[in-house]
């Protein structure tokens, strides 16, 4: 089966109601623009080997309509960023409330039982991470492939470029943080279930040996991602993990170190022109998030490790907060 018969059969299965209020690549439209476009162009070579012709008998030239081809220009890369945004967003709001579900207690917790009827709730918000998951894997797949005959069309490279701007703009769909944080969520509920969703969870696997750490999901049968869980900073599995919002991972101490931030301010504080440690980009701090599944997942498999960091870290919490405090106790008194 095609893949925009699978995306279709997608839209309309099973899920459809879940798929109600997301956004999702209007990939059937997109295709018949390009259709559009190659019968276009392809009546272009025939003009243009046309006016060779004539060209040759000394006729007029007639001009190509479709050397910039702007229909397909405005359609796809400002209707794709739109698009990609949305499915971004979407998805980051539904892992976020989901995962806070899975960490939460008391009233929180039994509203969310009493709201599906008392079933199991883990394996309700398992069906949820399913679901989520399935959702911005066929997106990703659907913009990766409109691009790709973007520029078999167009024999460019503008569909390439454009995944390297969707990056920049941080709306790369396979990149999200939430994404890492669900593979930990289902890393973390592993062996409570069994059937079809403990076969789901066999597509995640974490290795954090002393060489090489890294978190692989499976998405697909062409979607194979690895995530490593190496601080570049200080060259350890991450400890108390943040994502910046452009993907990169760090401990806590040393991203707020290379913010120039506290501790105890934590990366909002860092100033709006902080540039990630790996690839440089500006504002990644403020929209930073904190793995407290990741870390939930550190803390049940690595437990020395993660006991030492945390000694670790709250001595320095301690010394730098000393230190803060007795300088603002010098500035207030005058020396």
């Amino acid at each position: 089966m095609k893949f925009g018969e699978t995306f279709t059969e997608y839209l309309h299965g099973d899920q459809e109601r879940f798929l109600d209020k997301c956004s999702h690549v209007p990939y059937k439209r997109l295709k018949k623009v390009l259709k559009s476009c190659r019968i276009c162009r392809a009546s272009a070579s025939s003009s243009a080997a046309q006016d060779v012709d004539e060209e040759k008998s000394g006729g007029e030239l007639s001009h190509c309509r479709c050397e910039s081809c702007p229909l397909c220009d405005q359609m796809f890369f400002s209707e794709l960023t739109k698009e990609a945004s949305a499915i971004a967003g979407c998805f980051s709001s539904r892992v976020r409330h989901l995962l806070h579900l899975h960490v939460s207690t008391g009233l929180l917790r039994y509203m969310w039982r009493l709201r599906h009827c008392f079933t199991d709730d883990q394996q309700t918000m398992v069906k949820e991470g399913q679901l989520l998951i399935e959702y911005v894997t066929m997106n990703a797949i659907a913009i990766r492939k409109i691009l790709k005959k973007y520029d078999k069309v167009h024999c460019s490279v503008n569909g390439r470029n454009f995944k390297t701007k969707m990056q920049a703009k941080h709306i790369e769909l396979l990149q999200s943080p939430w994404l890492i944080e669900l593979g930990a969520f289902y890393l973390n509920c592993r062996g409570s279930d069994d059937g079809e969703s403990g076969q789901f969870f066999s597509k995640f696997s974490c290795d954090l040996s002393d060489t090489r750490s890294v978190m692989t999901l499976t998405l697909s049968d062409s979607v194979k991602l690895e995530y490593s869980l190496t601080c570049a900073i200080c060259l350890d599995i991450v400890f108390n993990p943040y994502a910046l919002s452009c993907g990169h991972l760090f401990c806590k101490g040393c991203v707020c170190s290379a913010a120039s931030v506290l501790l105890f301010e934590g990366l909002k504080a860092a100033h709006p022109e902080s540039k990630c440690p790996i690839c440089r980009a500006v504002g990644v701090y403020a929209d930073s998030v904190h793995m407290t599944e990741l870390d939930l997942l550190l803390k049940n498999r690595c437990k020395a490790y993660w006991k030492e960091r945390m000694r670790s870290e709250r001595a320095e919490m301690v010394k730098q907060s000393k230190m803060y405090w007795d300088s603002q106790t010098k500035f207030a008194i005058g020396y």
